[in-house]
């Protein structure tokens, strides 16, 4: 069994070593639904920070919204377009607006991946388990559309 995990992890760093030179330098994304948020992204070859508003339903039909902010690693990047769909990882801060996490510090993780369909036109699929003191471990699907910029 270890050896099996020690063959799936080196799997796993080679492909990261190979795949950073087919991330853009630089890219700004304009990230329109949940995914990080709806706000900017700016991507730096692997890593990317983010800043935006974050309306999520933790109950169908109420809206719970933040602000957020935070970082991503991207790898695995696969296809041959400018920029490369890709799986990410990430880490957020969020500071809730309304209902019961109003004025409230809350922290998140997510995890996905995006699949860009035309130049800079993409969407993401993930999901996000949202943390605040005093309150239920959420998870929730993060769907999104946005588009990036290569420069």
């Amino acid at each position: 069994m270890k050896k099996q995990i020690l063959v799936v992890l080196l799997l796993f760093v080679a492909g990261l070593t190979q795949a950073q030179d087919k991330f853009p330098k630089n890219q700004l994304s304009i990230n329109a639904f949940r995914n990080p948020s709806i706000g900017l992204e700016y991507h730096r070859k692997q890593v990317s920070i983010h800043a935006g508003y974050y309306p999520t339903n933790f109950t169908s039909g109420v809206t719970t919204e933040f602000l957020k902010a935070g970082v991503s690693y991207w790898f695995l990047p696969w296809g041959k377009k400018e920029i490369p769909s890709s799986f990410y990882i990430g880490s957020s801060y969020l500071r809730g607006l309304t209902r019961d996490y109003k004025d409230q510090n809350a922290i998140a993780f997510e995890a996905g991946a995006r699949f860009v369909v035309w130049k800079g036109l993409n969407f993401r699929l993930g999901v996000i388990a949202l943390a605040a003191e005093g309150q239920d471990l959420k998870i929730n699907p993060t769907p999104s559309i946005g588009y990036s910029i290569k420069f």
